[in-house]
């Protein structure tokens, strides 16, 4: 089994590549590890300059897994839940911290948690086969998940936020 996130330093660069091609790049709960220790990290290691964010394949991050959910949450608990939700959460606070700009290639699906890392990043270059959006809310959950809605409004606006995030469409 390959790794979930691949590491690569290259002098100052690091680029940090979502390594599960075969499910576009979905978070699961290891991959979610990776990327917090990965990015917790990164305020110590002054000689990184910058961290390159990509995605293996033809989707940067189609957001979380969802065929790992074999348990409903109900079933799960509150409390199990919640940690599920922080041990994500706290992947964009500690891109926030780190003192290293973040560069997203953003190259296919960035959907759900995906467009948080997206919007997270200090800077994101897309391709013509980029659809980003917030697509918590075509499966029923808040879009304002995992500091997209904190993010987006600041970037496009309040109302052109509020369309994305209650409508769910690709952004442009």
């Amino acid at each position: 089994m390959s790794a979930p996130l691949i590491v690569a330093e290259d002098g100052p660069v690091l680029r940090a590549t979502l390594n599960r091609p075969e499910r576009l790049n979905a978070l699961d709960p290891v991959l979610v590890e990776a990327l917090r220790e990965l990015f917790s990290s990164l305020h110590w290691r002054q000689h990184i300059r910058v961290v390159v964010l990509a995605g293996a394949g033809r989707a940067f991050c189609s957001g979380l897994d969802l065929k790992l959910d074999t348990k409903p949450a109900i079933e799960r608990g509150v409390t199990e839940v919640l940690v599920g939700q922080r041990r994500i959460s706290e992947i964009v606070i500690a891109m926030r911290r780190c003192p290293q700009p973040i560069v997203a290639l953003v190259d296919g699906p960035a959907s759900g948690g995906g467009f948080a890392l997206a919007l997270a990043s200090d800077i994101r270059i897309g391709t013509p086969r980029t659809k980003m959006n917030a697509a918590f809310i075509r499966i029923g959950l808040s879009a304002c998940d995992i500091g997209v809605s904190y993010f987006l409004p600041r970037m496009v606006g309040s109302a052109v936020a509020a369309e994305y995030l209650l409508t769910g469409r690709d952004a442009d």
